[in-house]
């Protein structure tokens, strides 16, 4: 089985992304077509959730509402009750000091305690009302509260369910709209995936470094192109017996093949190609201690593929390999080896090592 490292780069950019905007609870490609193939459906769900939540509200309103006012008219029987005992405890005491008495002293303490009597027997008539309303004022309150709320229930439902959901549906909108920015980026994870699938097949001398990026402190010039490098991208790069293989995957339609405002892979992975020549050339196969020939220095092949995983153009195009993933191994395995396993492993080694250091 091939030697596989490094997870595809559009599954990277994907995980950033989602991290970024704290998108949580969605961790494969499977759950995220999902969750967008499924958000009609969800949010079908979340607001019939909110219908039953908002029904079964109504419903406990409806008896808290038959209790609580019940309750109120045993308390407030009770409250009158305990309140006329008192105003009748306190006229029988009035009635009881009403008998003159014979002494001046006590005659005058009796005169103030009437008064006194007369006092509270007609504040408590008269706050009789506002002492009952004062003691059920807590449980009036909550059984207007109730009422007001099984009464907007009732006559606004669809308003009470959608003030429930909103919060809930904000979230999914929220989450589909960030999924969606990535959606070329999830196809294209789709694509890279299908192709490490299909590499994977090849034997254990085979080295992939998948998303092999480097940058370069000294960029490189290619005099021809008149372009000074700086940094290096690659969907794949693939060391192997036959040389190295630079591997481009494009999910893409036969529409989006026509599109004119998508650009062409084939530049980038000449760039690639070419600082990734120079980086393997001069003294670099000194350095890996690639086994000489008498006739001079051995050349590492470098070989460019675009792999389009649903439709590739009928053309041939310069520079560039493009096939199709179910024709990606046999056209790999067409060439003849260039290096040992042994040398194989070296290179492989130096390159991870470099994309290695470029993401410490």
């Amino acid at each position: 089985m091939c030697n596989v490292y490094r997870s595809v780069g559009s599954l990277r950019t994907i995980k950033s992304h989602l991290q970024r905007n704290n998108v949580t609870g969605l961790t494969s490609l499977n759950e995220l077509i999902a969750f967008q193939k499924n958000y009609s459906t969800s949010r079908q769900q979340i607001i019939s959730k909110h219908e039953l939540s908002i029904t079964q509200e109504k419903n406990d309103l409806n008896s808290e509402i038959s209790q609580l006012d019940q309750l109120i008219k045993v308390k407030k029987t009770a409250l009158e009750e305990d309140l006329r005992k008192e105003i009748e405890q306190l006229k029988q005491q009035l009635h009881c000091l009403s008998t003159s008495s014979k002494n001046i002293i006590r005659g005058l303490i009796n005169y103030f305690k009437k008064h006194s009597l007369k006092r509270k027997i007609r504040n408590s008539e008269l706050n009789f009302d506002s002492k009952i309303s004062f003691e059920l004022g807590h449980s009036i309150n909550t059984l207007t509260k109730k009422n007001n709320r099984y009464h907007f229930i009732t006559s606004h439902f669809n308003d009470a369910v959608q003030e429930s959901s909103r919060a809930s549906l904000w979230e999914l909108e929220r989450k589909k709209k960030v999924i969606d920015e990535i959606n070329s980026s999830i196809y294209g994870a789709i694509g890279e995936q299908k192709v490490v699938k299909e590499l994977e097949n090849l034997s254990n001398d085979y080295f992939l470094i998948n998303d092999f990026c480097l940058s370069f402190s000294s960029p490189i010039y290619n005099r021809q192109e008149n372009d000074h490098i700086r940094s290096i991208q690659i969907d794949h790069l693939l060391v192997s017996p036959l040389g190295v293989f630079l591997i481009e995957t494009k999910n893409w339609s036969n529409q989006s093949l026509n599109n004119l405002s998508l650009r062409s892979p084939v530049q980038q992975i000449k760039r690639t190609n070419f600082a990734l020549y120079k980086m393997l050339s001069g003294e670099i196969p000194g350095l890996l201690n690639l086994n000489q020939h008498h006739w001079g220095e051995r050349k590492i092949p470098i070989k460019n593929l675009i792999v389009l995983t649903n439709h590739k153009p009928n053309e041939e195009f310069q520079y560039v390999k493009i096939v199709t993933l179910s024709e990606l191994l046999s056209y790999i395995k067409y060439f003849k080896p260039s290096f040992s396993s042994t040398e194989t492993q070296v290179i492989a080694k130096y390159l991870l090592n470099l994309t290695n250091n470029h993401f410490a």
